[in-house]
């Protein structure tokens, strides 16, 4: 990998196993969108990003190198060597083929908090009306910071979101989300919930320890723990994802839990890597949608 500075920019080459496309459109994050063909434009860690990528060159645009090597490096995951998972995966037939439709899949390492609060509004929900709420929320209750002479919004704290009331919250328009919303700055307000004591735990204590907040399930707590936590073995099952592996691996329809225990034993301690290399692959294929 080598940085060059041009202007304000900061232009990245060398980067392995790295697109943008795989890595904001297989529904990990909902803070980033694409604004053309190569160009992605969010907000993460309380920095706004506009980045492009065309063939080998990334650029990050009014980017400094503290930012790159502080923030961005660590939110890309670029310390990880992908190449090596790719290989363990595609073993199996099924996740070759997987692998190859988004090779440039990498986990980001999100915030805890905001992906807590991000999977409670994903709740039997939709992507474009996911983004919709948590724009509103940072919006209405984020602190404002400025971007390539533009104002944006950082995602709120749990201070700020424990001060609401559910009046207060009415304005991001989640239903009967506001409550579960309401209830997780709550348990990290009053310390009940730590960040500190969550990462300290093995992941199917961090999993208890997260579904003790009300509306937090076997799949949201699945989602926080791989996106927020970096939680690499684990593999959340939506109705989506549940229907890719019935098509891929199962003669017939199975429950969540006989998904899960697969995939356990299947993908083992990589098992967040092909949740998320087969849920591209099947949303760009349209499998499982029948």
């Amino acid at each position: 990998m080598d940085i060059n500075k041009k202007d304000n920019n900061l232009i990245v080459t060398g980067l392995k196993d790295f697109n943008l496309h795989h890595i904001f459109d297989c529904g990990q994050c909902f803070r980033f969108n694409a604004v053309s063909e190569n160009s992605y434009f969010g907000i993460a860690k309380n920095k706004a990003l506009l980045i492009s990528q065309n063939d080998d060159e990334v650029i990050f645009y009014d980017t400094t190198e503290d930012d790159f090597k502080n923030i961005w490096y660590d939110y890309f995951d670029l310390n990880r060597d992908y190449s090596e998972i790719k290989s363990r995966l595609s073993n199996d037939p099924i996740m070759k083929e997987a692998v190859s439709y988004g090779d440039g899949i990498r986990i980001l390492n999100q915030d805890l908090w905001e992906a807590v609060i991000s999977f409670i509004i994903s709740a039997s929900n939709n992507i474009p009306r996911i983004k919709g709420i948590i724009e509103r929320l940072c919006e209405n209750f984020g602190k404002q910071i400025s971007y390539m002479g533009k104002t944006y919004y950082t995602f709120p704290d749990t201070d700020t979101i424990y001060s609401l009331s559910k009046e207060d919250l009415s304005v991001i328009r989640s239903g009967f989300r506001d409550k579960y919303i309401m209830d997780a700055a709550d348990k990290f307000k009053s310390g009940t919930l730590t960040e500190e004591y969550i990462k300290s735990l093995s992941t199917p204590d961090a999993k208890k320890a997260l579904m003790t907040i009300n509306g937090v399930g076997n799949k949201v707590s699945d989602c926080i723990l791989l996106f927020g936590l970096g939680r690499v073995d684990s593999f959340p099952v939506d109705v989506w994802i549940k229907r890719i592996m019935e098509y891929c691996y199962f003669d017939g329809e199975q429950s969540i839990p006989a998904i899960s225990a697969f995939a356990e034993k299947h993908f083992g301690d990589i098992g967040g890597f092909a949740q998320q290399y087969l849920f591209f692959y099947a949303r760009e294929n349209k499998i499982g949608t029948e």
